[in-house]
């Protein structure tokens, strides 16, 4: 064997242990995601122009995907804790970068629609099997840090991926977009290549092969109990029947309603409320990826200290409420309050995304780790979709042409004040089990 190889294992075991091979890979096959799924946002207005869509048609095609995105988020959590994280995952990314490649053919918006339902189908199966992977190959006591690391990819993914794809449209294609899906096959293939050689559904399978320390083992299963082995695989009865679930599902839902609704917004409202130029919207529409990056890991970060998402939920939500209600009062120009305010709007409002995630592992039973993070997850798309929708039908747009965003503003700080009295809600404790897997109570970890 090659003795850099050596060397390299013996690191790998000695310093960082291999479970952060396995989440770095985690994260670097749902960044491939986002390159695929920004491809067609990216990408809309020359697709538009070469086949003559409508705007309206424009807007369905990219709303559609959240519907099948969704459903496929619930039914994948099920099959990741029956069939294993690595298979699931393996077939979503084999499906998306399939859809993707082929979208460079597409003549139709009739063929679009199919290749966008297809393209949802694919990556909603992927999101949970990646958390289920995570709380397998981490313990408790250090989940919640691991799975807001896994979180930054909300943030690097759409800030990667548009510079990605564009430099590749401009530089090597001519300024063509078809060329742009075809490449992705390439970069889909790694990944699949990736998953099936450096991934393992649990840390058993890669001490037998070597790659992992009897030390490492022992520091990741060490807090396996009884409670995470009371549930067989895919029972979903453990979390369908605890009203603190739903708590935990309808914060999802506010969760995804603050960011993409912010998100899918925010141009529109840096240049037609605050009169930006799209160079100078360009740049402070990074600043909430960048700041949002760093404040899901402090938020991971918090949780595993304070052992507690609710406190961290609640600061959260808390700062969102002034910072929406400043939006309100900011006037053209005001370049330096625009910035502090995009500033903690980032910080805030994407504090608790890994925290929220670790809730629902750190509740239940590993063995239903995945359907109750799919089913919480896909149901909080409901956010997604409805969030920039409603704000729509809130713009308000003056005789002379002007637009208000006020009225949007308010909304999302509603909703962050629902997120406040939801996390007060919550509680955290592991829920203990009957022998049907009903649930008796909830009792305090030692």
């Amino acid at each position: 064997m090659w003795k850099g190889d050596c060397k390299m294992k013996k690191w790998l075991k000695s310093v960082w242990g291999y479970r952060y091979v396995v989440l770095f890979i985690v994260w670097l096959l749902y960044i491939i995601n986002y390159f695929d799924r920004f491809a067609v946002i990216v990408f809309m207005p020359y697709i538009q122009e070469d086949l003559n869509l409508s705007p309206e048609q424009a807007g369905f095609l990219l709303s559609i995907f959240f519907v099948p995105y969704a459903i496929s988020q619930i039914t994948s959590g099920f099959l990741s804790d029956k069939f294993g994280p690595k298979k699931v995952m393996g077939v979503a990314i084999t499906v998306f970068t399939f859809m993707t490649a082929i979208t460079g053919f597409i003549r139709s918006y009739g063929q679009f629609i199919i290749l966008r339902v297809g393209l949802a189908l694919g990556e909603g199966h992927h999101f949970p099997p990646a958390t289920k992977a995570i709380s397998n190959w981490f313990p408790s006591k250090s989940r919640a840090s691991a799975l807001s690391f896994f979180s930054t990819t909300y943030m690097a993914g759409p800030a990667i991926a548009p510079i990605v794809l564009t430099t590749l449209s401009f530089h090597l294609f001519d300024g063509q977009w078809r060329p742009v899906f075809f490449s992705l096959l390439i970069i889909g293939a790694i990944g699949i290549f990736l998953l099936w050689f450096f991934i393992a559904d649990t840390p058993t399978e890669m001490h037998k092969k070597g790659k992992v320390s009897d030390k490492e083992l022992k520091y990741i299963e060490e807090e396996d109990s009884e409670f995470d082995k009371s549930v067989k695989k895919g029972s979903p009865k453990v979390f369908l029947t605890d009203n603190i679930f739903y708590i935990g599902v309808i914060m999802c839902i506010f969760q995804v309603a603050l960011s993409w609704g912010i998100a899918s917004w925010l141009p529109t409202i840096l240049v037609q409320q605050y009169n930006l130029d799209l160079t100078d919207m360009g740049i402070l529409a990074a600043i909430p990826y960048i700041i949002g990056a760093f404040s899901i890991m402090l938020g991971g970060w918090l949780m595993d200290k304070l052992k507690s998402m609710k406190v961290v939920a609640l600061i959260a939500y808390s700062g969102c409420v002034p910072v929406l209600f400043l939006f309100t009062k900011i006037q053209a120009g005001d370049t330096i309050l625009l910035v502090t305010l995009l500033f903690f709007a980032g910080f805030f409002v994407n504090l608790n995304y890994g925290p929220l995630l670790t809730f629902f592992q750190l509740r239940y039973p590993k063995n239903v780790a995945g359907s109750a993070v799919g089913v919480g997850n896909g149901i909080g798309q409901v956010g997604a979709f409805i969030a920039p929708l409603i704000s729509g039908y809130l713009v308000t747009v003056g005789g002379d042409g002007s637009y208000d965003f006020n009225k949007v503003f308010i909304f999302f700080l509603i909703i962050a004040v629902l997120a406040v009295f939801s996390a007060l809600l919550l509680r955290e404790t592991p829920v203990k089990l009957k022998n049907n897997n009903s649930i008796i109570e909830n009792y305090e970890l030692n």
